[in-house]
């Protein structure tokens, strides 16, 4: 029997960590045949990033990958990542909606239920944990491991004995930014297993190229799983490599007994697959030390990345990367795990790209501080605290112990697209995306964002697909421009908006069909149009130019729509509800006064170049 078992995350954590969790199920399925022969401990291949995954971008459904795998894998244990309280959501659910996830979730097929907290606040995992063990599977306390003044190895091994005693069948050491090092890896694992009789299993991600040799002395410290990841997606933002470590423990008192020669065909086939991902390749290089003064998780950095570059800001990742953690000691030294990776992350862009900190503010880190999450580790900057939530009252009590029970009102909103309680969830999770997903699977429309083909990468050849560049320049009337687009929005079938630069100047085109394209204005600074309905579209939406223009930090969807034509606001009240990089931001009004004009609705797309409502200033 194997001294040292191994977890391979490459279903889950592993191409999320590198391509922004894009990999397709059909790409999974042909090489699960020898990922079932391998002997490995589990295969994570659920939870995390995959369920917003699915449904936001792959448009699969995330439950029926689940049966697929279970099927497909008929011999190794299928594990799940599950965030305790907030499931594969954002926000906290109440307890029958943590208790219906978790047995849908085993009766289709998880076997190991790693639950965290983001807060490493364990009343926020009780619930999931019990409800685990109520299903007959394998509940996996997980210790968010994180650095900072109030987190030090009396505090694990602390949170290690509160997890023993809440029933949990083992414990993992989730170091999700890779910040752990060998010998801190060392003294852990021994204080741990020194505190309980459970198996411990270590977990570390690549980014700052320390975990292979974490593993390694966590496994001389007595660690009884590794979490790894095939070669294939390894190394980088993602885990130590599989391949590797069985190769180094191989003959010795650890041997894991995995079959290299099995695992290396395995590698093969997966990095043909991984070529066809290539744009959502991480543009960074493989070891990247800033994290370990950023923090930041290895499956934040590849999201990152992308987000900032729908945003046309990647130029400012240093920025962001440098006031990530300014914004967690803001917060008091949350761990980076998602939400809160994501609360402090998308809170750091803002506080780079709005040009001051705190300017605006989202919603979730207004929840945080007033104790919707938990309890925050360390003390927060109250200074902050003040001007985000001013003198709200914060809730000492477990978050969830004031959400009544909704199962019942969820299955209501959705009745009539909901075929099964696994659809219910999936709204609960994700309500807009999940309504959406739902409307288009019962039309027959949902259509996955395209993969580009492999040719796009280097200059087109004779007969190859063409992909129109993001930045160029433009040559009109003598007079040349130089056009970076930054995005697009939702459009119909006449018309749909691009965002771009010209010169520098962020502008909105509006693209129409070919026959009724008309161009009219020019040079840089003005307003450019396609056609009649596009100079109507820019006329609902004008440039801000006074205190009363509501506009919005970054470009974003509306979420919500607050005040109507008539209303009084006073400065500093809210007004709309924009989602921008999965958080959702509440606009405030900047002047006090009457509401003479909403230019936007639920749903629209909308740029920090557009007067998103507009106020007539007392």
């Amino acid at each position: 029997m194997a001294k040292v078992h191994v977890s391979d995350l490459v279903l889950r954590d592993g191409h999320q960590s590198l391509i922004a969790t894009r990999l397709r199920t059909d790409d999974m399925l042909p090489i699960c045949g020898k990922l079932d022969q391998v002997g490995f401990w589990s295969l994570e291949a659920w939870g995390g990033a995959t369920f917003d995954a699915c449904v936001r971008f792959l448009k699969e459904d995330p439950w029926e990958r689940l049966k697929r795998l279970r099927k497909a894998l008929p011999n190794t244990r299928i594990q799940m990542l599950l965030r305790g309280q907030n499931l594969l959501g954002y926000r906290h659910y109440a307890d029958d909606v943590v208790r219906d996830f978790v047995q849908k979730a085993a009766d289709n097929g998880v076997d190991v239920f790693r639950v965290f907290d983001a807060m490493n606040d364990i009343r926020n995992m009780r619930v999931a944990i019990e409800a685990v063990k109520k299903s007959g599977k394998h509940a996996q306390g997980a210790i968010s491991y994180t650095v900072s003044p109030v987190h030090d190895i009396d505090y694990f091994v602390a949170m290690a004995r509160e997890l023993t005693e809440m029933g949990v069948d083992s414990i993992a050491i989730k170091d999700m930014a890779g910040l752990l090092t060998p010998y801190a890896s060392y003294e852990l694992v021994k204080a741990i297993k020194a505190a309980t009789p459970l198996p411990v299993n270590s977990h570390s991600h690549a980014t700052a190229g320390l975990s292979t040799m974490v593993h390694m002395k966590a496994v001389e410290a007595g660690v009884d799983i590794i979490d790894c990841v095939n070669s294939s997606f390894s190394e980088g933002a993602s885990h130590a490599t599989t391949e590797s470590l069985v190769a180094a423990l191989a003959g010795t008192e650890y041997d894991t007994g995995l079959d290299l020669g099995l695992l290396q065909e395995i590698a093969a086939y997966f990095r043909e697959v991984r070529k066809k991902y290539w744009q959502f390749e991480m543009d960074s290089h493989l070891v990247d030390t800033r994290i370990l003064t950023s923090q930041v998780p290895g499956g934040m950095i590849s999201n990152l990345v992308n987000q900032l570059k729908e945003q046309g800001a990647l130029n400012r990742l240093d920025d962001v990367m440098h006031e990530i953690p300014r914004v967690r000691e803001d917060l008091g030294y949350p761990p980076l795990v998602t939400p809160t990776s994501q609360i402090v992350g998308t809170q750091a862009v803002l506080n780079v790209l709005t040009g001051g900190r705190y300017k605006s503010v989202t919603n979730e880190v207004k929840n945080y501080l007033l104790g919707r999450y938990g309890k925050a580790p360390g003390s927060v900057n109250e200074e902050v605290k003040k001007l985000a939530v001013g003198n709200q009252e914060v809730i000492t009590c477990r978050p969830a112990d004031l959400i009544s029970d909704e199962l019942d009102k969820l299955r209501g909103e959705i009745e009539g697209l909901a075929k099964c309680d696994e659809d219910v969830l999936t709204y609960a999770m994700f309500p807009d995306l999940g309504r959406t997903f739902l409307q288009e699977r019962a039309a027959g429309t949902l259509t996955p964002e395209p993969l580009l083909s492999p040719e796009a990468k280097n200059a087109p050849t004779a007969g190859a697909p063409q992909y129109a560049p993001n930045e160029f320049m433009v040559t009109l009337h003598g007079e040349t421009y130089h056009i970076r687009i930054t995005g697009t929005g939702r459009g119909d079938d006449s018309e749909r908006p691009f965002y771009v630069h010209v010169d520098g100047v962020s502008e909105e085109v509006l693209v129409e069909t070919l026959d009724e394209i008309e161009v009219s204005g020019g040079g840089s600074g003005g307003t450019r149009k396609a056609g009649k309905a596009g100079a109507a579209a820019a006329g609902k939406r004008p440039r801000p130019s006074h205190a009363g223009h509501v506009t919005t930090a970054m470009p974003g969807t509306i979420v919500d729509v607050k005040v109507k034509v008539g209303d009084k606001v006073k400065a500093g009240d809210g007004v709309l509800i924009i989602e921008a990089m999965k958080m959702e931001n509440e606009v405030q009004a900047a002047a006090s006064g009457t509401v003479v004009a909403v230019f936007v609705a639920k749903g629209d797309a909308v740029t920090p170049d557009e007067a998103l409502v507009e106020i007539q200033p007392e």
